[in-house]
């Protein structure tokens, strides 16, 4: 199997997780991994809260046995912080740590970091130097196409982070104005591939094996890196290497091995966090594993209600007998 080289760091070229807040946390992260993910990259995490020895923030940054290879990542706008927050991230062991300057969400660019650092290219080199000189493991970069449609820089912006020490580069293949709704734009990954000498991601609209091999061949990346695609189906990252391996399109589990997967991944979350709060959670995690599925308005309803693990047992269960 062909594999790529972050820094130190060998990955399989199949598919890795993208890091998504308030999703891809250690429960979701296993449950991918488990279908053969190749790299994984955590929740973002203010670097502000590390360094100010915020709880939540440590225990967003931790990284199990089972989860490597694995990113943290970083989110802030001071390099004195990032360069703490680097080195109290790298004793939780990551295999590398990424700084997000594509976050668009407005409490995140509203406040200069996230996405509005391409905005600030000065500033956003400097914050990478600061990690790379704090830390002997590779640092990374999740970057979008620019802006907005006026301020298109993908590819200076990640020629300046390679010069400022960048292991690998990340694309999203949309401006923070986009947002996540129009068709992401792969010819700009094509161009920061063509453009750099490290490592290249492409992120945005990899949702199906077929779409992931497209990216491969139309944008010449190192690694494919699935986001909103992986919802409800940590079995897409399978079968993307099966696909990739020799054309095989491997069909969706059987119900019965869904459900196991939902509830085991439930499972994982509620030990994780409490009952109270992992079923809270768990509504939208539990809506998206029954998407497409016959009567899934119905099933949607009852998991926006769930508040006990045991009730989404009996949801599975009423589930598999509908299907005959």
């Amino acid at each position: 199997m062909n594999t790529l080289q972050i820094g130190n760091v060998t990955i399989e070229k199949t598919a890795a997780l993208a890091p998504m807040a308030s999703v891809t946390d250690h429960a979701y992260r296993v449950g991918c991994k488990r279908f053969g993910a190749a790299y994984l990259v955590g929740e973002m995490v203010s670097a502000k809260g590390i360094t100010f020895g915020d709880k939540k923030s440590a225990a967003l940054l931790t990284v199990t046995p089972e989860e490597t290879p694995m990113a943290v990542q970083l989110f802030g706008t001071e390099p004195l912080v990032i360069a703490k927050a680097a080195e109290a991230a790298a004793k939780f062991s990551p295999q590398i740590i990424d700084l997000n300057m594509g976050c668009p969400v407005p409490k995140v660019a509203g406040n200069g970091s996230g996405a509005a650092l391409m905005r600030t290219p000065q500033l956003a080199e400097e914050l990478v130097r600061a990690a790379v000189d704090a830390v002997d493991i590779p640092i990374t970069v999740k970057i979008r196409k620019g802006w907005d449609a006026q301020s298109v820089n993908a590819v200076e912006f990640a020629k300046r982070m390679e010069n400022a020490g960048a292991a690998a580069i990340t694309v999203h293949g949309r401006t923070r104005a986009q947002m996540y709704a129009p068709k992401a734009d792969w010819d700009i990954i094509r161009q920061v591939k063509e453009a750099v000498q490290i490592p290249v991601i492409g992120n945005g609209d990899v949702d199906s094996p077929q779409a992931a091999a497209a990216m491969y061949e139309q944008t010449g990346c190192d690694l494919v890196m699935i986001g909103r695609g992986s919802y409800g189906r940590p079995w897409l990252f399978l079968q993307v290497a099966a696909y990739l391996k020799d054309g095989t399109l491997l069909p969706d589990p059987p119900a019965e091995e869904r459900m196991a997967c939902m509830l085991r991944h439930i499972r994982i979350l509620c030990d994780d966090k409490g009952e109270t709060v992992g079923m809270r959670e768990a509504r939208r995690h539990a809506a998206w594993y029954f998407k497409g599925e016959r009567g899934a308005a119905a099933l949607r309803n009852r998991c926006a209600a769930l508040t006990a693990y045991a009730e989404l047992q009996r949801l599975a269960e009423d589930f598999l007998r509908q299907q005959g």
